[in-house]
């Protein structure tokens, strides 16, 4: 994996909806809203309803969601969404 970034995977049942290497990534936490940047400690939080938003090759992209949870560790962030 390249130096700055971090490996993203967002899932739902049926399918993968994402899969890369981005450069951030910002989320709707159900307490407030968080973003994660490469070298971030590790974390599992519960998501709300609102937009996953994350930076690839300088261009934003986003997908809404309806809530669900992500996991950070070891540079990656999985998402698990509804």
């Amino acid at each position: 994996m390249s130096a700055g970034v971090i490996e993203l995977e967002i899932i739902s049942p049926g399918k993968t909806l994402f899969a890369g290497q981005v450069s951030c990534v910002r989320m709707p936490g159900s307490k407030a809203p968080f973003a994660v940047f490469p070298g971030h400690a590790p974390l599992v939080s519960l998501l709300c309803n609102g937009f996953v938003t994350w930076i690839i090759a300088g261009e934003e992209q986003k997908l809404p969601i309806e809530g669900g949870f992500a996991e950070v560790k070891d540079n990656k962030v999985t998402i698990c969404v509804e």
